[in-house]
């Protein structure tokens, strides 16, 4: 999973829905995942990944009622996929997968669905049957249920409309899209929602341009079939 592909496991958090009062925690792994995902020098980022999962650890630790820790050691760990090799990522999504079922049964709802986000994304970038359990149709079901729990998360609608956009769905996509650019913005989590924003700006763009050279596509197909007559 590249950058690109794993743009933004960046998740909106409401901390009426925390168990215990471990919002601030959670706030402070999300900026500090936030600022290492943006960095420009991959270096860095795969320096920084392992550390960022032990914190999520002793979190769950700390906190062994709680779903959220282990949403977020759910993130980290299909983040850091990237930068470790095919095998042993392929053993860290599913490790992901795992956790991020765990907390789905528990409760669903825990960060607006985010497990269900995330689990969604992680059935529709990976390789499916014999390589790993990729999905499309399961993808698009945990996607529902997300927006069913929250439909103005950036989140739920900028994977959707990415989902969407791999399946050919482009009008969809742009919908979703452009709901994820007018989702609200987290005051304390200004950075994280602005980077995941111009991300959904710049993709709603692609669609646009997408769908107007497909329209000169079939124009000029049109045209040369009517010259060949």
């Amino acid at each position: 999973m590249n950058k690109t592909t794993t743009v933004a496991f960046l998740l909106l958090t409401s901390s009426k829905l925390f168990a215990f009062d471990i919002a601030p925690e959670i706030n402070r792994l999300e900026s500090q995942w936030a600022t290492v995902y943006y960095a420009e020098n991959s270096a860095e980022q795969k320096k920084h990944y392992p550390a960022l999962i032990e914190s999520a650890k002793k979190l769950v630790a700390k906190h062994p009622r709680a779903v959220e820790p282990v949403i977020w050691q759910a993130i980290l760990t299909a983040t850091n996929a990237a930068y470790e090799p095919p095998f042993k990522a392929l053993d860290s999504i599913q490790t992901a997968k795992n956790l991020l079922e765990q907390t789905i049964k528990l409760e669903p709802t825990a960060l607006d669905g985010a497990a269900l986000v995330v689990l969604g994304t992680l059935y529709y970038m990976t390789p499916g049957w014999p390589i790993s359990f990729g999905d499309k149709e399961r993808a698009e079901s945990l996607f529902k249920r997300a927006l069913k729990i929250n439909p103005n998360t950036i989140d739920s609608n900028y994977f959707y409309a990415d989902f969407l956009l791999t399946q050919g769905n482009i009008d969809q996509a742009q919908i979703y899209f452009q709901r994820a650019i007018e989702s609200p913005t987290r005051s304390h989590q200004q950075y994280a929602d602005s980077q995941l924003k111009k991300e959904a700006l710049a993709a709603l763009k692609n669609t646009e341009l997408r769908k107007l050279n497909t329209g000169k596509n079939k124009f000029f197909s049109l045209f040369s079939s009517a010259n060949s007559n």
